[in-house]
């Protein structure tokens, strides 16, 4: 298969105003170097990156995760790629059915990096408690953040 006419390897990098307070670990520039490395190191080719800066996690109406999803929807993509689970998205539901129903449905393979999750090896019990607390931490800076 040419590279043309290879499927997109999707590298996903998300930052919310919320996020910046934890600091440089969760910043654009290092979400994407550990992408890049890892895609390299695992031999991921047709590499993109769809970059949310300044979007919660909470919603879907993220320019570039709408430009994903269309790319996934349109059977352009091959794996999706992000840092941790909460990059995807902080909505328990949204993202248990884009891991668990959408991205199979497309035949999309789908890795959190620090999370130690890939869909190749199968459904991660963990993965659903982990973003039942990314959920629980967005419904906590919500109510922080309202007072």
């Amino acid at each position: 298969m040419s590279t043309t006419n290879q499927k997109i390897t999707a590298l996903y990098c998300r930052l919310s105003q919320e996020d910046m307070r934890e600091g440089e670990s969760l910043s654009i520039e290092n979400q994407k170097l550990i992408l890049k490395k890892y895609a390299d190191e695992h031999g991921f080719f047709n590499c993109k990156f769809y970059v949310d800066d300044g979007y919660s996690g909470a919603s879907t109406e993220r320019p570039a995760y709408k430009e994903m999803m269309n790319d996934v929807e349109n059977e352009r993509v091959s794996t999706v790629i992000v840092k941790d689970q909460s990059r995807l998205g902080r909505d328990y539901l949204q993202t248990g059915l884009l891991m668990e129903i959408t991205f199979p449905q497309y035949d999309v393979r789908f890795i959190a990096v620090n999370d130690g999750v890939d869909s190749i090896n199968g459904v991660n019990d963990f993965a659903g408690i982990k973003n039942y607390f990314n959920d629980l931490y967005n419904s906590l800076l919500k109510t922080n953040f309202k007072e």
